[in-house]
């Protein structure tokens, strides 16, 4: 049976089959996506596939990743034998993993084309892949995933890519919501899976003067993927939509992207999905209704104060947590490792769930007040106010 055709009858339930996230996590990470309502989890390489026996235990199926390097980390995909060399590891990991019950789909590379001014040579090399991993395996189908980067890369995709089942798209922010428009504009007539599905990315944000983005709140972001996966449900062409990220990540910052926060807390992005996959939460995570600070620029050892105004589910009380860092600097593309920055002592002269007052730092530069708030049940929001020493 062709991948094709197993393809039409995941139409048939798409909006079952694709029902998931993004995932970089552990074990228990992946136990809360499932029990949030998720059917399915995308992973991102070869180092993921432990997730299989995991996703079958749990009832979910896997869009199983194969890594392909990149040309901004020095992969040249004009040398024969390091292509070769990549090929070779692919097809490995298919045919190792080709009939595992949970396996979904071959989720092949990850926005590859990022930093490179002609993509369509990589993109080729893509659908060559594709062609032989559907000869080694007909029974699952193949996703491409680029980033959305215009209307010209759309239409070099519509017909660049023959071999591929389906096309992934990582798209951020409100070019969700004309994402459907903008495929029939470019004449792409393959399905498409939302391969990542965010807010507002730090690439898009607005700035202060020295250039901090500014994020936006938990809350903010749990309304985007209230209304874009509500969207999404209606458009015939995308066949699935997966958040990104159920995990933790530094982008930015800490908390940008992570649909959890490092110890596993639950957020409202979390309860977002949950209501939309089918299974609201009967303990909802805080709502944060605004946040503030005294001003943009202190001078050094001046005195700054900070607050925010959120509620409990039930009104009952929260605590929150305040930390001072520096402001990224390790900052890279494409989602590549970042190293957090430092945590900054400073002396707080009083803090309470909803204030906080504190000295600046003495040392000029970009800063950043961190600020998570927790109720009883251990639901966080979080939210941060980028600020500068001068």
């Amino acid at each position: 049976m062709s991948a094709l055709i197993l393809l039409g009858h995941a139409a048939a339930t798409a909006s079952e089959t694709w029902r998931g996230a993004a995932f970089e996590g552990d074990r228990a990470s992946l136990a809360r996506l499932a029990e949030a309502g998720a059917k399915v989890v995308r992973t991102y390489r070869a180092s993921d596939a432990w997730v299989l026996d995991e996703a079958q235990q749990l009832g979910m199926k896997v869009v199983m990743g194969l890594w392909l390097e990149h040309p901004r980390h020095g992969f040249d995909y004009a040398d024969a034998a390091a292509l070769r060399a990549q090929e070779e590891a692919v097809l490995e990991t298919v045919v190792r993993y080709r009939d595992h019950p949970a396996l979904l789909a071959w989720g092949v590379g990850n926005e590859i084309e990022t930093g490179v001014a002609d993509p369509l040579p990589l993109w080729r090399e893509v659908d060559r892949l594709a062609g032989l991993i559907e000869q080694l395996d007909p029974n699952h189908p193949t996703l491409m995933v680029v980033a959305d980067t215009g209307m010209d890369a759309f239409r070099t995709l519509a017909g660049c890519c023959p071999n591929v089942d389906l096309l992934g798209i990582n798209v951020y922010a409100g070019a969700i919501f004309d994402l459907p428009q903008r495929l029939r504009e470019a004449g792409i007539t393959k399905p498409v899976v939302v391969a990542e599905l965010g807010p507002l990315g730090q690439w898009q944000a607005g700035r202060k003067p020295w250039g901090a983005p500014v994020e936006l709140t938990s809350t903010e972001k749990a309304r985007f993927f209230t209304e874009a996966l509500a969207f999404l449900k209606d458009q015939p062409q995308i066949r699935g939509a997966f958040p990104f990220l159920w995990g933790a990540k530094q982008e930015q910052t800490a908390t940008w992207h992570g649909l959890l926060l490092a110890d596993r807390s639950q957020t409202a992005m979390t309860d977002a999905l949950a209501a939309a996959w089918g299974r609201p939460v009967a303990k909802p995570a805080p709502v944060i209704r605004g946040i503030g600070i005294g001003a943009d620029e202190f001078a050094p050892g001046a005195e700054i104060s900070a607050g925010i105004d959120a509620v409990a589910h039930d009104g009952s009380e929260l605590t929150t947590e305040w930390t001072v860092r520096a402001e990224a600097t390790d900052l890279r593309k494409g989602g590549d490792a970042e190293t957090p920055p430092p945590r900054v002592d400073v002396r707080v002269l009083h803090a309470d769930a909803a204030t906080v007052r504190f000295v600046a730092p003495t040392v000029p530069g970009a800063y950043r007040l961190f600020i998570t708030t927790r109720d009883q049940d251990g639901k966080a929001a979080t939210a941060n106010l980028p600020f500068k020493v001068r």
